[in-house]
């Protein structure tokens, strides 16, 4: 199916708003959804929030893309006190961030990597689905 052109839109006194559709086991999404997020988050927050966005951002959508059958929905929006990232996916299943075997190389470290540089992150099943979210605030250092 391929991807939607980004679609940003500012709401007055909240912020702006990405929102954009990623094809099933669309790799390439992925540079893609970090270049978006990084448009979207210019000059947002103390040094080194948006870079930790971009990864966070990636890891979901890699996660989606990876593990699902079914295309995804990428919603960042950023208000004056910070950011939260939603991919959406088909799959019901609940990711659970775990312990990287040996083998797994460099897979496996996603979830980790949210868990402990997001301030606050979850899961929310959705009709069949769920959706993966992270939230950055925009002080934090």
């Amino acid at each position: 199916m391929g991807q939607d052109p980004v679609e940003t839109a500012a709401e007055p006194g909240r912020g702006s708003q990405l929102r954009r559709r990623l094809g099933r086991a669309d790799l390439r999404a992925v540079p893609e959804a970090r270049r978006a997020v990084r448009e979207l988050l210019r000059g947002w927050g103390k040094p080194g929030r948006s870079e930790t966005a971009e990864l966070l951002t990636s890891e979901l959508v890699t996660n989606a893309l990876v593990h699902t059958d079914d295309d995804a929905v990428l919603t960042a929006t950023v208000s004056p006190s910070g950011l939260r990232v939603e991919v959406r996916d088909g799959a019901a299943g609940r990711p659970r961030p775990g312990a990287p075997t040996p083998d797994e190389g460099t897979h496996g470290r996603g979830l980790i990597l949210v868990e402990s540089l997001a301030d606050t992150w979850g899961v929310r099943a959705l009709g069949g689905g769920k959706v993966v979210w992270f939230e950055l605030a925009a002080g934090a250092a």
